[in-house]
């Protein structure tokens, strides 16, 4: 991105994000879970699938299995059979049992709330770990989900298709104490009205600051 660019959204961001807060006035985490564990695997889940139907499988799953240990210990094929709707269901499955396996050995059966050791976690990566410092704990972050991504381009916030990049941006541009809640909107704002192939422009609270309306890329 420009200088030029991202100094003109520095002076416009509040504004930009008080017309989103307007449009979505209660931009929260939409993954149903009860502690930072289940959020942790609520949210590996998640990727590449809807919030809908991840809480639809967490539902009958929490039920049963709720704690580090429990899924440490779980075979992976009778983990893959239970989230077997929300895809990539092999590497999902992997990836649960070996977080809660470093849960268990290195953490106390604990999730770490310091962003680094969340990272170390098995197969968990930027975004996840973003998340769950961010809703389970309180931290600001600023994770870069599929959303986040799409419209931070689309805006003119960032210019990258690399998640880190448009990341290491909006931390720069956002103020600090408001990029939880910038996340939140950003996402909400891309699945109920900035779709990904038909935004609804005509809808739209932040047409006066979105590059792409502007354009007339419609």
């Amino acid at each position: 991105m420009s200088d030029s660019v991202i100094s003109r959204r520095v002076e416009d961001i509040d504004g930009l994000f008080d017309c989103l807060l307007e449009q979505h006035p209660e931009p929260v985490c939409e993954l149903n879970f009860k502690s930072p564990f289940e959020l942790l695997v609520a949210v590996i889940l998640s990727a590449q699938c809807t919030d809908k139907r991840v809480n639809e499988v967490t539902s009958h799953i929490f039920d049963k299995y709720n704690t580090p240990k429990q899924f440490a210990d779980m075979r992976q094929e009778n983990l893959e059979r239970m989230i077997f709707s929300c895809g990539f269901y092999r590497n999902k499955a992997a990836n649960i049992i070996a977080a809660s396996k470093d849960i268990v050995d290195k953490f106390g059966g604990e999730v770490p709330s310091d962003f680094d050791s969340l990272l170390s976690l098995a197969g968990v990566g930027r975004k996840t770990a973003n998340v769950v410092s961010a809703v389970a704990f309180g931290e600001q972050t600023m994770p870069v989900d599929t959303h986040v991504l799409r419209l931070s381009n689309r805006i003119g916030l960032a210019s990258s298709d690399k998640p880190a990049e448009v990341e290491r941006t909006l931390v720069s541009i956002v103020p600090h104490d408001r990029l939880t809640q910038a996340h939140h909107l950003l996402i909400h704002h891309g699945r109920y009205i900035c779709t990904a192939r038909a935004p609804h422009c005509d809808k739209c609270a932040i047409t006066d600051y979105c590059r792409f309306f502007k354009e007339g890329r419609l």
